[in-house]
């Protein structure tokens, strides 16, 4: 039997579960670091989830391009998210290829979530699956990503009147 293989990162957000889940999938593009994952030539200005079962995972430039990562497997608010990744081990669309990225928001309290990530399916990268699973399991990888988005949904919490750094309204 094959080995699986999986990535699993947990952070613990001082939010409340809703807020945490919102700032997760809404406010996507606000923490992902899009200066440097990314697949698109152009640097994105913005990552998007729909928020719907079937929705798409995709990246979008300043100029409307658009790159798809995956799609939403699983919506349920505000407690889980199932995104496929359909990136290969060069990190460009290959929609043949699928791996699992669940997330859940665990409430802790009424305010504190605990986000558990797993990324699964690694094996399907067959011979590369063990250097994309170091590579997932990196301070490059979903380890600072998830420490980027704890930072960014506890600072929101905590200034939910500051002004959101994409909004270009005077």
């Amino acid at each position: 039997m094959k080995e699986e293989l999986a990535v699993k990162k947990s952070v613990t957000v001082n939010a409340p579960q809703k807020h945490v889940f919102t700032v997760f999938t809404e406010g996507h593009g606000s923490w992902w670091p899009l200066e440097t994952h990314h697949i698109g030539a152009q640097t994105p200005e913005t990552v998007i989830i729909e928020p719907r079962t079937g929705g798409r995972w995709f990246e979008r430039a300043a100029d409307g391009t658009e790159c798809d990562w995956g799609r939403v497997l699983l919506w349920e608010p505000f407690g889980r998210l199932i995104l496929s990744w359909e990136l290969s081990a060069q990190f460009t669309r290959d929609p043949n290829l699928k791996t699992e990225v669940e997330v859940r928001f665990i409430a802790e309290g009424s305010e504190r979530t605990r986000v558990e990530l797993e990324h699964r399916l690694l094996e399907n990268y067959g011979e590369q699956a063990a250097m994309m699973k170091s590579t997932f399991d990196s301070d490059g990888g979903w380890t600072g990503i998830l420490a980027r988005f704890a930072a960014q949904a506890a600072g929101a919490a905590l200034a939910p009147e500051a002004p959101c750094p994409t909004d270009q309204s005077k």
